[in-house]
């Protein structure tokens, strides 16, 4: 019977610290937002007039002498520190042989694409610039700055502190003047933007530029009168963040949520999923802007996305709204009441590529290694399960125990994350028999932290 060996264990532990995964000296507390995107009805933030000109706050404060995005002159010695924590020979030997190795009766296969994309390391870089830029100053953080244990828990020794958090809502009174905050890779609510430049604190922006492009892009379609239907999950910080800057939305999670919102724009007629107007707006509580309409706020829509949602469904919905419009407005009226353009990230693309192409080949089982709070990771972990073959979601190399036992976790199939015990057999929970002479052992890695 093929077991895990310590050099697979040593594998599996290098390629989920690569891939923003690993979960060493326990993990911090959570310091996530309001668990819906909605303005909080209570907060230590400012509450914005609707009129609030937000673009022009931003330009303003990117070029403010309290902010910084572009780091503190120290790269050499946190990209030094970042290689030794995150980098090791067993991943070295995988690239050196064509990301292909095998250990005793298991061969590994390590994705094409892997480890932190460049979005990530330049916003972990610019956070441990930070404290060795500011050594004395109390530093905090208005969320985790990317869904990795080990990252998270290295700032935490760091002494960089999370922005307390009370039934749900940010409690910014602790924060004083002369207070460094680092905004995280998935950027931060106007909101708190505006709070934190009152407080007249230094701002350290590590938000991804491939986020900005998606703020950017939803400011467009407040300009231009039409509601962002956001292809994302409405708790995501990266999607708390983009509704903030929105002027109408309506969040949709999945090819279902955006039927229903489609079947709604058209009086029922598309696939008879919605109801009526006050149901609407109860399925999309959490979800929707304040004061929404859909009866009114659905006449000019706009795709936007979380950056790290599936390319493909994102465009499937894409598609879905535009024939949509056409089919209710008329295609010679098609551009006056919907538009689109691509915001995935390159790196988010780059690894959900790699995926498909490992579910080509005939192999045993799939490991996904990464934060489980991980959207990028959850989405790699779906491309292999839908695919039919057994793919598991582990966050580092000790969910893997005697008996080639796994600890992992799925979200993917249902609509509620749910943690599970099982060997690596097909089975989907429970204590069963292994896999006898295993021929491959794939093993992809998130890499993003998002």
């Amino acid at each position: 019977m093929a077991t895990i060996t310590t050099q697979l264990r040593s594998a599996l532990l290098s390629a989920a610290a690569s891939s923003s995964s690993p979960r060493r000296g326990g993990r911090r507390a959570p310091s996530s937002v309001r668990c819906d995107a909605s303005p909080p009805a209570a907060s230590a933030s400012a509450s914005l007039d609707p009129d609030f000109d937000k673009k022009a706050f931003r330009h303003n404060l990117t070029r403010s002498d309290n902010y910084n995005r572009k780091g503190f002159g120290h790269k050499k010695e946190t990209l030094e520190l970042m290689s030794q924590e995150y980098t090791s020979d067993v991943i070295k030997t995988l690239k050196d042989n064509g990301n292909e190795y095998t250990w005793g009766p298991v061969t590994v296969k390590l994705a094409e694409a892997y480890g932190f994309c460049w979005g990530v390391e330049r916003a972990v870089q610019i956070a441990y610039e930070a404290r060795k830029q500011f050594p004395e100053e109390r530093i905090w953080i208005t969320n985790e700055i990317i869904h990795n244990p080990t990252v998270n828990k290295r700032l935490e020794d760091m002494g960089v502190k999370d922005i307390p958090v009370n039934a749900g809502i940010k409690d910014f009174d602790v924060i004083e003047q002369g207070d460094v905050v680092v905004l995280p890779a998935f950027g931060a609510a106007v909101d708190e933007m505006y709070t934190l430049n009152e407080k007249n604190v230094q701002i350290v922006d590590t938000t991804c530029p491939w986020v900005s492009k998606v703020w950017n892009m939803v400011e467009k379609h407040k300009k231009g009168d039409y509601t962002s239907i956001i292809h994302g999950k409405y708790s995501h910080e990266e999607t708390v963040a983009t509704a903030s800057f929105a002027g109408k939305y309506v969040i949709v999670k999945n090819m279902g949520e955006a039927m229903y919102v489609c079947d709604y724009i058209l009086g029922g007629q598309l696939d008879g999923s919605s109801s009526t107007r006050e149901e609407f707006l109860e399925k999309f509580k959490n979800a929707i802007s304040p004061e929404f309409d859909p009866d009114l706020d659905l006449e000019k829509v706009g795709i936007a996305n979380q950056t790290t949602m599936l390319k493909g469904e994102t465009e499937e919905i894409g598609k879905l709204v535009e024939k949509t419009m056409l089919r209710k407005f008329g295609v010679e009226n098609a551009n006056d009441h919907f538009v689109a353009f691509n915001t995935i990230c390159d790196a988010t693309q780059e690894r959900q590529d790699a995926m498909y192409q490992l579910v080509k080949d005939k192999v045993d089982l799939i490991l996904v290694v990464g934060g489980w709070n991980s959207s990028n990771t959850s989405h790699l972990q779906e491309i292999g399960e839908l695919s039919g073959i057994p793919s598991y979601w582990i966050d580092s190399e000790v969910r893997i125990g005697p008996g080639n036992r796994i600890s992992y976790k799925l979200n993917v199939l249902s609509d509620t994350s749910r943690y599970f015990m099982v060997s690596l057999s097909r089975q989907r929970t429970g204590y069963h028999k292994a896999y006898h002479n295993w021929s491959y052992f794939w093993c992809i890695n998130s890499g993003q932290g998002c």
